[in-house]
């Protein structure tokens, strides 16, 4: 199905944990996680910086309805922004690490540029 990946979770539990992604990787810069999930979070995490980079009202409304913190939103709006001025999209990166013991599911990365 073209558009998103369900992930094996029912619609509400896919959000909170893609949530739950994004907020840990603007305040941490980097996190571990499967591949499927990294490249469904890369994916939201890049909306919000772009966001971040238009830094008017709206868009930082729009970015507290999707992130659970109110210091990450400030973070991104006042730190990682602007780092990306330049920069016209691509702002995470996704590394391999190997497969995960118990499952063999393949854990990566997903970080900040």
């Amino acid at each position: 199905m073209p558009g998103y990946r369900k992930l094996g979770r029912d619609s509400a539990h896919r959000k909170a944990m893609l949530r739950n992604l994004v907020t840990d990787l603007l305040r941490e810069g980097r996190i571990t996680t499967t591949d499927t999930r990294a490249k469904e979070a890369r994916r939201k995490a890049e909306k919000m910086i772009t966001l971040g980079k238009r830094g008017d009202l709206h868009a930082r409304r729009q970015a507290l309805a999707y992130i659970y913190d109110e210091s990450v939103v400030s973070k991104l709006f006042d730190e990682i922004a602007p780092k990306y001025a330049d920069r016209q999209g691509g702002y995470t990166r996704i590394l391999k690490l190997g497969p995960r013991q118990g499952d063999n599911a393949e854990m990566v990365f997903l970080e900040l540029v």
